[in-house]
């Protein structure tokens, strides 16, 4: 047997790639998504609707994915903390939002710089659930209808709430202005739940909020629901007409809430997240208590929400910039 120097073989090794040296290479491959818990971006704070919403979804996500979803409050400037959160986070499936069209409609025309682009800066995943607003009044105000609101509106002044400036509310009460050729006064809140008690209390004179918020009042009486703002009927006041079966044409606003991530998430993990949301919508026991919360199913394609998206900015732009809205 030939002996090589020692001298000769430490050269040759440290002349040549060891095989510790070339495994860890091939072990560097990503991991198979998801192998950590994900976040799930809520751009308004614990306890309100967005919230609710938010944390059923993580659960469904959470079946889905194997690991924990994270509900993560970021309240903030009508929503903008929170999405600009997510457009700056990495495309790796690891941050997602829970966006409204607050986040990904109004805002882009409500602030001169929300701090992201809406379009952009998110990848859609899934639409999710929607909410028409209520126009509610005192019963004390003595209207039973729509159309005898407006004759009172042009008889005297009439002062309508909102949860602030900018909220599906105002917005509403903006675009009652336009359709019915109407002045009406707005009374922003900070906190929609002293609102609905002024409301109540007759302090102002209608509001137009979430039908959660206000079915309390609705069923003991105090309040009474003129019209629901969305396309059809609702079944949590499926007695209450739409706006526009009560004589206001091209009236539809709801509250939307949708998946999104960082632009440029990978296909497979936006496959797998829309595939889980619209599980959630087809189970008969998630879709009830979903119902239960005054919302009601979306479900659909990445392709639909963008589209959503899309006509949400296009919406909006044109109101906001009629009815010369600003931010608080």
């Amino acid at each position: 047997m030939t002996r090589i120097p020692r001298r000769l073989l430490l050269a040759a090794l440290g002349t040549t790639p060891a095989l510790p040296s070339i495994l860890p290479r091939a072990a560097r491959a990503q991991p198979a998504w998801p192998s950590r818990p994900i976040r799930l971006i809520v751009p308004f704070a614990a306890g309100t609707t967005t919230d609710i919403l938010g944390r059923i979804l993580a659960e469904a996500l959470a079946r889905e994915a194997g690991q924990p979803v994270v509900v993560d409050n970021r309240a903030g400037a009508g929503g903008n903390v929170g999405a600009q959160a997510v457009a700056r986070a990495p495309a790796d499936g690891y941050t997602l939002i829970l966006g409204t069209n607050g986040t990904h409609g109004i805002n882009a025309s409500l602030f001169t710089d929300p701090g992201f682009d809406a379009i952009r800066d998110f990848t859609p995943i899934a639409p999710f659930v929607t909410t028409p607003t209520v126009l509610g009044v005192p019963s004390s105000l003595g209207v039973s209808s729509v159309a005898e609101l407006v004759a009172l509106a042009k008889q005297r002044p009439l002062t309508l709430a909102s949860a602030g400036n900018g909220t599906t509310g105002h917005l509403s009460q903006a675009l009652l202005n336009l359709r019915a050729g109407l002045t009406t006064q707005h009374a922003p809140y900070r906190n929609a739940g002293q609102a609905v008690t002024d409301l109540v209390a007759g302090r102002v004179d209608a509001m137009f909020y979430h039908p959660l918020g206000l079915k309390p009042h609705l069923d003991a009486g105090t309040l009474r629901a003129l019209a629901v703002t969305s396309a059809a009927r609702v079944s949590i006041l499926p007695g209450v007409p739409t706006i526009v079966e009560a004589g206001i044409p091209d009236f539809v606003v709801e509250g939307l809430w949708n998946l999104y991530g960082p632009a440029g998430l990978p296909a497979e993990v936006v496959s797998r997240l829309n595939r889980a949301t619209n599980a959630l919508l087809a189970d008969p026991a998630a879709l009830a208590n979903l119902r239960a919360q005054g919302v009601e199913p979306t479900g659909g394609s990445p392709e639909k929400l963008a589209e959503m998206t899309s006509r949400e900015i296009s919406k909006w732009r044109e109101v906001i910039a009629a009815a010369n809205i600003r931010p608080d």
